[in-house]
């Protein structure tokens, strides 16, 4: 006797395995993050993984969108919210502080510390081309600034935009080092204090 369930894919919260997919590459990196060590973190087999998300670079690719709407999102909303480089910038800065020592996940950005001793060109391409696109927002709020008058004119809006995302890598990697919160929300208000004078 049949009962109809034969052959049929086990079924698993997709939403809940990508976010165990994505707090494993987080943790571990792109490169040292293996399929067998995905399917244990996401409770699926690795035929499941292949069927619903296809290859470790597939999913990883998917990884990274999902972050950025998640984890990562904090920076996207002070883009939407704020007005002008300072308050924008400054914001992303000091949120990161707080978003990168948060308990119950990995420390840092996922976008940094997953590139990490990575072998593979096309995720580190994939991950640079993330890390320029901040860079480039940076720059074009700056150079906004700078063409309204809330920035001097002297102001180079690429170096302002460099040193802002240096700052922001490093706080991550001393997150991932263990500085805590108001050590990294120091780094933060030090660094704003590095920008030229607002105009008025």
């Amino acid at each position: 006797m049949t009962t109809g369930q034969r052959g049929r894919p086990r079924s698993f919260d997709r939403e809940r395995a990508l976010d165990q997919a994505t707090l494993t590459f987080w943790e571990h990196g792109y490169e040292a993050t293996s399929v067998a060590g995905l399917t244990r973190a996401m409770g699926i087999g690795a035929p499941s993984l292949y069927a619903a998300f296809g290859d470790k670079k597939a999913l990883f690719d998917e990884v990274v969108g999902a972050y950025g709407q998640t984890y990562g999102a904090f920076i996207r909303r002070a883009l939407a919210e704020e007005s002008g480089a300072r308050a924008t910038i400054g914001r992303i800065l000091r949120e990161a502080a707080t978003e990168f020592t948060l308990t119950g996940r990995p420390r840092g950005c996922l976008v940094l510390s997953a590139a990490v001793n990575c072998t593979s060109r096309e995720v580190e391409e994939a991950l640079r081309e993330v890390r320029d696109g901040n860079l480039a927002e940076f720059e074009r709020l700056i150079a906004a600034d700078v063409a309204t008058g809330a920035l001097p004119a002297g102001t180079d809006p690429r170096a302002l935009a460099r040193f802002s995302v240096a700052v922001f890598q490093g706080m991550s990697q001393q997150a991932r080092d263990g500085a805590p919160e108001e050590e990294l929300a120091a780094v933060a208000e030090l660094a704003m204090r590095g920008w030229p004078e607002q105009q008025d």
